[in-house]
C-alpha cells in the first residue's frame, strides 16, 4: 500500500468520525467539564481590569491639580498607566490591564491604586472606604464573573465605583478621589456571562450569545439580571422595584444602564437644554466647569449626577428669546423635552433643567421635575467675571433649583429674610450652609449636612429623590 493511499484512507476515517459526532445529540457541556477544573474549556482565560473614569473629590484645591496615574495588580502582576497631567477629571482614559490567569483556579486577586505624581514623591490617593488604607483589594470569580471585597454589588458607592470619601476622613492630604472601573473575563459567545454560570446555573448554551433574551418575561434581559445578581429564570416586578429609592424602577435602571446607572445606588438624571447665543453675544449656558462642580458635589455623597447636555438623547439648544414667559416654558417642555409625546419614557426618569436668558426671575420650578435658571440674573451677580467665578455661580443657582425637585423645603430654604447682613435671617440661618439658603445661592455648590447647629438642616439626609415624579 503506497503512502498516498494510506493518507486517503486516514482522511476518510477522520471525516466519517466528524460527521458522526455532528449528527449526534447536542454537546453536554456539564459532561464535557467533568473530571477537570477548567472553568471555561472553550477559551484560555484572561481577566481584564478596565479603568473608565477618575475624579478628584477634594472640595478645596491643593497647590495644584493632580497628575493622576493608575496601578493595577492582577495576581500580583503589575500594570501601570500613563500619567494624566494637571487634571481633576478623566473620562475614558483608555487604560486596560489584561492578564492570562490559571483556568483551574476560581479566584483572581486584584488590587487598584490611584497615584498623584509629585516631584517631592508620588502620593497614593484615597479611593477606599477603609480609613486605614487608600488602595482597594478585590477578589474576582471566574465562575460567576463577579467580584467582592472592598467593592461589591449593593455597596454605598456602587458596583464598579470607588469613593475615597466613604471613610469619613477629611484630611486633604489624602486626595479623596473616585474611580470607575470594570472587571471581566474573555467569553466565547460574547454575552459576558461566564461559561461556568451558563452551564451550571442558568442552563444556557455557552456557545450562543444570549444578549437581549428575557426568558422570564419580566422586562429586563438576562445580561442585566446576571450583572446585578438577579435570577433570569424568575419573573420579578422590575417595573416597580426600586431598591435604592431614587425614583427609577429596575426597568428604568436598565434603560439608563448605558449611562452608568446602578439599581443599588441613587442616580439622578437631568436633561440640560440651553439657549442659543443672542445676536450681541449673550450666552445662557451652564459652563463645563460648573457641570464638573455639580458632579463632584453629588459624587462625594454617592448620589451620582448624570447631566445630559447632548450625550444621552437630549441636550438641545432653544432659539434665543429676550423674554421667556411661563407659556413659552410649557411649550419648550412639551416640544424640546417630551418632543410632543406626553408618554415619553424620559418623563419621570430625567429631570428637566433649562437655562434661558430671562424667564422673569433668577430661577424657579415650572413643571413636574422641571426648573429654569435665568442667565440674566446670574450674570448680575458676577464680580470678576473670571471663569472660576462663572462656574461656581451658575452651578450654585442650578443646584438650588434642582434641590426643589429633591424635596428640600426646610425653614431656611428660599427664606427672603436671609439675603443681606442687615436682615435677621442672615444671622439666624448663617449656619445653614446650603445653596438652598439665599445667603449662599450664588456662592456655594453644596447642600448642608445638618452638622452646624440647631438652625442647620440636613439636606443630604432629608432629600426625597422620588418627589419629582409626583403631581403637584
Amino acid at each position: 500500500m503506497n503512502i498516498n493511499f494510506k493518507i486517503l484512507i486516514l482522511t476518510l476515517l477522520l471525516t466519517t468520525s466528524v460527521v458522526v459526532a455532528s449528527s449526534a445529540s447536542p454537546v453536554d457541556f456539564k459532561q464535557l467539564n467533568m473530571g477537570n477544573e477548567d472553568f471555561d474549556p472553550l477559551v484560555d482565560l484572561e481577566v481584564t481590569v478596565d479603568i473608565k473614569a477618575i475624579r478628584a473629590l477634594d472640595t478645596v484645591d491643593l497647590l495644584s491639580d493632580p497628575d493622576f496615574y493608575v496601578k493595577v495588580f492582577i495576581n500580583d502582576q503589575e500594570f501601570t498607566s500613563e500619567t494624566w497631567s494637571d487634571t481633576k477629571y478623566i473620562y475614558n482614559p483608555e487604560f486596560s490591564s489584561t492578564f492570562n490567569v490559571p483556568d483551574d483556579i476560581e479566584l483572581v486577586n486584584i488590587k487598584i491604586q490611584l497615584w498623584d505624581a509629585n516631584s517631592n514623591g508620588d502620593r497614593l490617593c484615597d479611593i477606599s472606604g477603609d480609613s486605614a488604607k487608600s488602595d482597594v483589594e478585590l477578589t474576582y470569580s471566574l465562575k460567576t464573573g463577579h467580584w467582592t471585597g472592598e467593592d461589591s454589588i449593593g455597596d454605598p458607592s456602587g458596583y464598579g465605583r470607588l469613593n475615597g470619601c466613604d471613610d469619613g476622613l477629611k484630611n486633604k492630604l489624602h486626595r479623596d478621589s473616585e474611580l470607575w472601573f470594570d472587571i471581566y473575563q474573555n467569553d466565547f459567545d460574547g454575552d459576558g456571562i461566564p461559561y461556568w454560570t451558563e452551564v451550571n446555573v442558568y442552563g444556557t448554551d455557552p456557545t450562543v450569545n444570549d444578549t437581549g433574551s428575557d426568558a422570564d418575561g419580566d422586562g429586563v434581559p438576562i445580561e442585566w439580571e446576571w450583572k446585578w445578581g438577579y435570577d433570569p429564570s424568575v419573573k420579578e416586578s422590575h417595573s416597580t422595584l426600586d431598591t435604592d429609592i431614587d425614583g427609577l424602577s429596575n426597568v428604568e435602571e436598565y434603560l439608563t444602564s448605558q449611562w452608568g446607572s446602578d439599581p443599588f445606588r441613587q442616580d439622578i438624571f437631568i436633561e440640560l437644554d440651553q439657549m442659543e447665543t443672542s445676536p450681541d453675544g449673550i450666552e445662557s449656558i451652564l459652563p463645563t466647569g460648573g457641570i464638573e462642580l455639580l458632579n463632584t458635589a453629588f459624587d462625594r455623597q454617592n448620589k451620582v449626577l448624570h447631566i445630559d447636555n447632548g450625550g444621552m438623547g437630549g441636550g438641545e439648544m432653544i432659539p434665543f428669546d429676550v423674554q421667556t414667559t411661563e407659556t413659552d416654558l410649557e411649550y419648550i417642555y412639551s416640544n424640546y423635552f417630551l418632543h410632543g409625546n406626553q408618554n415619553n419614557w424620559r418623563k419621570g426618569v430625567f429631570r428637566y433643567g433649562l437655562i434661558v436668558y430671562d424667564p422673569g426671575g433668577g430661577g424657579y420650578n415650572f413643571e413636574h421635575g422641571a426648573y429654569v435658571v435665568g442667565s440674566k440674573y446670574t450674570d448680575r451677580n458676577l464680580i470678576t467675571k473670571k471663569q472660576q467665578e462663572l462656574d461656581k455661580k451658575y452651578a450654585s443657582v442650578y443646584m438650588h433649583e434642582l434641590g426643589h425637585t429633591l424635596s428640600l423645603h426646610s425653614q431656611g430654604v428660599d427664606n427672603r429674610n436671609t439675603y443681606w447682613p442687615w436682615q435677621t435671617g442672615w444671622w439666624i440661618y448663617g449656619a445653614y450652609r446650603s445653596c438652598m439658603n439665599y445667603r449662599y445661592v450664588y456662592r456655594l455648590v453644596d447642600y448642608s449636612d445638618g452638622s452646624h447647629g440647631i438652625t442647620d438642616s440636613n439636606d443630604w439626609g432629608d432629600m426625597d429623590l422620588t418627589r419629582f415624579q409626583n403631581p403637584w
